[in-house]
């Protein structure tokens, strides 16, 4: 679409057809002079596009970014490698520019990928059916929910656990808490095991929301969690990790009936926390449940084949009470980056991928408990992240410190959990060299502590 300017004729036709003189005349008619800004804005004079560009990298380069830093942050956004094909693929104009029109199938290209992305994405999970897309991980939480609520008759309860990630509880409570539902959240155990979760299930119980692999990196049981759900008549909501499943049993496999997850990890960069992507898929019999748009194949009245959206069951498109969700859009352009992301690596790749993140996790969790300072909390099986605990109680120094040499160390959990202040998160993807883990285990091993900083 061109963008056309009004030209100075366009505004005095317009003005002229609702009969005003000048666009200050409105403006003075609908806004009390007293609260008008009465003189100039304080803007300085326009910049060239040199000096322009040079602000902006000067403003830039006061950030500590992935690529200036060797980067261990994790929390559900990870610095994992894209491929070049995915930014040059997903910038092309008939991508990067387009828009889903109203009647969807005049863009036949834009189904597609739809179309592709949720064949990927049944093919990662392990179940039937998945949507075009939703917002990110934590929407896609709340959704994967409220889906399970309207799925199990007369039933209000939700359990969830301390090791999902606190920002899609939040999320989640946010939804919960005027439409009558109960949020039960189970504290993490000292062993960080399943069996708290377990025990909170009853019959009153209609949907469980677990991570795994969890906030805290741990891997649950969740066979042992989805058994007991349905013994109970309750429905599984697993929010996983899509780089895991290269190695680990995929959502549908371990007996989950809605997964969702976030969806940064396949082919879209950090850009300080979004746009991002939410995936979810789900059983067939619980389609028609399942929020946003599906998009499918079929043949026109000539035996082409063609895409549809097969269902859009969201407010735009039917009445409003009717609708399984009040998401109105989708994260088309970051799905396809997924779709891209995916089929560049394959099922090998895929593995390939995992397996250097779960190789080198390890290693970087010996690599730091070689210090006496450090030790590793709910030392149990991960995949690619872990908490380590701070015995000198001095997180964000030493972060800082870390920061101050090139490295991104983690994230604090105290900003979560108070109870874990003398802790912090390291995620380790396939990006970071032997080199990288040898200099952050130095660096930690290194930094000063708290006592040592007050004692000189």
């Amino acid at each position: 679409m061109a963008y056309l300017f009004h030209t100075d004729a366009d505004r005095a036709q317009m003005l002229a057809s609702i009969g005003a003189d000048s666009v200050q005349q409105i403006i003075d008619q609908q806004v009390p002079q007293d609260v008008q800004l009465q003189r100039s804005l304080n803007l300085g004079d326009a910049a060239g596009e040199l000096t322009l560009e040079s602000e902006m990298r000067r403003l830039a380069a006061q950030n500590s970014s992935a690529s200036s830093h060797a980067c261990f942050l994790g929390c559900g956004a990870y610095d994992h490698f894209i491929p070049a094909a995915v930014d040059e693929i997903a910038s092309r104009g008939e991508y990067y520019t387009s828009y889903t029109p109203y009647q969807a199938e005049v863009s036949q290209g834009n189904l597609q990928v739809m179309f592709e992305y949720e064949t990927l994405i049944t093919q990662i999970t392990g179940l039937a059916v998945s949507n075009a897309s939703l917002y990110d991980g934590g929407s896609a939480a709340t959704e994967g929910v409220l889906m399970a609520l309207a799925s199990v008759r007369n039933r209000e309860k939700v359990i969830t656990s301390e090791a999902v990630h606190p920002e899609y509880r939040d999320i989640l409570e946010a939804y919960l808490k005027n439409i009558g539902a109960t949020l039960v959240t189970v504290p993490v155990g000292d062993n960080g095991d399943s069996s708290a979760i377990i025990s909170a299930i009853d019959e009153q119980t209609a949907c469980v929301l677990i991570q795994h692999p969890n906030f805290l990196g741990r891997l649950e049981d969740v066979t042992a969690i989805a058994d007991a759900a349905h013994s109970k008549g309750a429905l599984l909501v697993q929010s996983f990790d899509p780089i895991s499943t290269g190695l680990l049993k995929r959502p549908g496999d371990l007996g989950a009936d809605i997964a969702v997850a976030e969806g940064q990890c396949l082919g879209n960069p950090l850009q300080y926390g979004g746009p991002y992507l939410g995936i979810m898929a789900c059983r067939e019999d619980l389609v028609r449940r399942l929020p946003g748009r599906i998009a499918g194949q079929t043949t026109d009245r000539r035996g082409n084949r063609c895409w549809v959206l097969t269902l859009q069951t969201r407010e735009q498109h039917i009445r409003r009470e009717k609708a399984t969700s009040n998401i109105c859009s989708n994260q088309t352009l970051l799905a396809l980056r997924a779709t891209v992301y995916l089929s560049l690596l394959g099922p090998e790749g895929l593995r390939e991928t995992a397996s250097h993140c779960l190789r080198k996790a390890d290693y970087a969790k010996r690599r730091i408990t070689a210090s006496d300072r450090f030790d590793i909390v709910h030392d149990g099986p991960v995949f690619k992240e872990f908490v380590v605990r701070d015995r000198s109680d001095d997180v964000d120094g030493l972060l800082r410190h870390a920061e101050s040499q090139g490295i991104l160390a983690g994230v604090a959990l105290g900003q979560f959990d108070p109870s874990m202040n003398d802790c912090f998160l390291v995620a380790v993807t396939e990006k970071r060299s032997r080199d990288d883990i040898d200099r952050l285990a130095a660096v930690l091993s290194d930094a000063p502590c708290r006592s040592a900083v007050a004692s000189a």
